[in-house]
């Protein structure tokens, strides 16, 4: 109405016409919009499987998904870091995590005595950018073994390896007195717009931790298994 009491004439048939169907005229890069789509329907069907074998989604939703990915041509391994996680866990015969940078890097971590796939792949990414040798270990057994103590002894936990919150804690008081740990915690805002993948269920902390990051996160609908 204001616009036709000005012009004598409304340019746009709708506020829909207005509003949603000007979109498509912010898109300056149709091949890089497409290629994000792409990769958020691989995230929404990992969410969706996975929410499947937590009983909080309908098998439909999957159906649905998997519809249009086959109309695409899309499959799970067009997500980059996927394939890295499954070699890696195929090779240890452990659960396994790959994290791939904003840059295309893409860094593993598997199943330790003292630490998670997800808190392996997250101290090797950041010696990735700091730039620390793999070989040279800015976490000592020393450091981790308070932490392992207070979960089993105190806690009532089963699980003696740490979690991503607890390995970045653990970093946190090395970094203290140890310049190369001090160096991978400043890379830690570096991870932001990182995408994730774990061949198993992620733990509700990890979860936190990676979104917290700003990182993308995916993951197999498995348990873990040992």
């Amino acid at each position: 109405a204001i616009f036709t009491e000005i012009y004598g004439e409304s340019p746009y048939a709708s506020p829909t016409d207005m509003g949603v169907n000007m979109a498509g005229n912010c898109i300056i890069d149709d091949e890089a919009c497409c290629k994000a789509s792409k990769q958020e329907i691989i995230r929404r069907y990992y969410e969706a499987i996975t929410g499947v074998a937590e009983g909080k989604r309908e098998k439909s939703e999957v159906n649905k998904i998997e519809l249009l990915m086959s109309q695409l041509n899309l499959h799970v391994r067009d997500r980059a870091v996927v394939t890295p996680a499954l070699e890696r866990e195929e090779k240890t015969g452990k659960p396994a995590t790959a994290i791939e940078l904003p840059d295309g890097k893409i860094v593993t971590g598997k199943t330790g005595d003292l630490l998670g796939p997800c808190s392996a792949a997250l101290v090797n990414v950041l010696k990735e950018l700091a730039g620390i040798d793999h070989d040279i270990k800015i976490l000592s057994p020393e450091s981790i073994a308070p932490i392992q103590k207070l979960k089993t002894n105190y806690l009532g936990s089963k699980n003696p390896r740490l979690h991503t919150d607890e390995v970045l804690i653990a970093l946190s008081a090395t970094a203290a007195t140890n310049e190369d740990a001090a160096k991978a915690l400043s890379k830690l805002h570096d991870l932001k717009g990182s995408q994730v993948h774990s061949t198993v269920l992620l733990s509700s902390v990890d979860k936190q931790v990676f979104k917290k990051l700003e990182c993308n996160v995916t993951y197999e609908p498995k348990n873990w298994t040992i």
